[in-house]
């Protein structure tokens, strides 16, 4: 009979029958980075068993290491996957699309400030703010305490609702928190509250409104630039606190249509439609609401206050 084991060694032909094993990594940081490199580029979406089954990793040990990705938005969850998060496309010289948003928002957004003479925001949201990638100013800019590169939370801006308004609940609270801090006599201090004034900014076609929620005397209007994962940027307009918003309304919510279309042509409502420069101009003398429309998209809180 052959033996087996010789001086305490597996035999070849024992060898061959042992199946293959691999030992996970023994640390946090090599299981981590074992999980960062399944993502072979900045558009890969991987499902979890897709993660589990290209690192070797146990399901369960997958799934509590890429929450704590998305945590510290090393990845983003997405409905339909896993992706790499702001974070590590930064660390990869990439800025997470935004050189792409502001190239395709620029005409629009220069537009919009020339036919309404207001600031002109364009933003993205960064966890429970919003990071501002341009600002055109006008009469009003100094007074309007923002800047590019800077931020501002974003469930008291016209610009973070008009994001926020397009996640998930569960999305929102996992960004938020349990608590978000009042600024102002009419900033939204409850989750409960934010998510009805959410609800509503769906029910008027995605349009934000907010006034003296972030500052006192100053009002604002925004919509969100959406792609097929949700919301991507949003444009804004600001002025102070007697700025009849109403009668920009419009061009704003055009204006994020029509840097959706750019963006990701062919996916959104309208594809096709006219772009560039005076994309703003032709839509306000096409697509103009009534002041008619213009009541019932304000009141569908039942009170027509801008929360």
């Amino acid at each position: 009979m052959t033996e087996v084991m010789t001086h305490g060694a597996a035999t070849p032909e024992a060898m061959t029958a042992m199946p293959a094993r691999r030992e996970s990594p023994p640390s946090m940081i090599e299981r981590m980075t074992l999980i960062l490199d399944a993502f072979n580029g900045p558009t890969a979406r991987l499902t979890l068993e897709d993660v589990a089954r290209r690192t070797r990793l146990p399901r369960s040990t997958a799934h509590r290491i890429l929450d704590q990705l998305v945590r510290q938005r090393w990845l983003a969850h997405h409905s339909f996957g896993y992706g790499l998060g702001q974070r590590a496309l930064g660390l990869g010289g990439q800025d997470g699309g935004q050189g792409k948003i502001r190239e395709a928002a620029a005409p629009l957004l220069h537009e919009l400030q020339v036919t309404t003479g207001l600031v002109a925001h364009l933003a993205v949201l960064d966890g429970a703010e919003v990071f501002y990638l341009d600002k055109l100013g006008g009469r009003l800019a100094t007074s309007v305490p923002s800047r590019v590169g800077g931020r501002a939370p974003a469930h008291c801006t016209a610009l973070g609702k008009a994001m926020l308004a397009w996640l998930e609940p569960e999305q929102v609270d996992a960004l938020l928190g349990t608590e978000i801090t009042r600024f102002t006599n009419r900033t939204i201090g409850e989750l409960g509250t934010l998510h009805q004034e959410l609800h509503r900014i769906r029910q008027r076609r995605g349009l934000a409104f907010e006034r003296g929620e972030s500052f006192p005397g100053i009002a604002c209007v925004a919509a969100a630039i959406r792609g097929a994962e949700g919301p991507v940027a949003g444009i804004s307009l600001v002025g102070d606190i007697r700025t009849p918003l109403e009668n920009v309304a419009p061009l704003v919510v055009t204006a994020a249509r029509e840097t959706s279309q750019i963006l990701f042509p062919g996916s959104a409502p309208g594809a096709g439609r006219p772009r560039g420069r005076r994309a703003v101009s032709r839509a306000s003398q096409e697509t103009t609401w009534s002041p008619e429309t213009m009541n019932r998209l304000l009141a569908v809180d039942g009170r027509g206050d801008w929360m």
